[in-house]
């Protein structure tokens, strides 16, 4: 769905912090991997801001339905990610974080 609205650094911004947050994950006991996914986290909400503001159409009643869902999941994960943001930043206290 993605490849109908957002170019592709899009994808590989989002699975890339999705990489980085499987690493954090399996390794618990590394700060460096949660802080490197709370910094990637960071950085897709501004870039993911970017995206949907530069790339979002003109004329929005001549969406197709594809298109429309693309835009509503961007949307949508967008708004989710602050909410990550604070989970993966209760996890870095949890483990020794300052």
């Amino acid at each position: 769905c993605m490849n109908y609205m957002f170019p592709a650094s899009y994808a590989w911004g989002n699975f890339s912090v999705l990489a980085v947050g499987i690493w954090a994950i399996v390794q618990r006991d590394s700060l460096d991997a949660i802080m490197m996914f709370l910094t990637g986290l960071l950085l897709t909400v501004l870039t993911d801001i970017i995206h949907i503001s530069v790339f979002y159409p003109p004329k929005s009643n001549y969406l197709s339905d594809v298109k429309r869902f693309s835009i509503g999941m961007a949307i949508f994960s967008l708004l989710l990610k602050p909410v990550s943001c604070y989970l993966v930043y209760r996890m870095y206290r949890e483990r020794g974080g300052e």
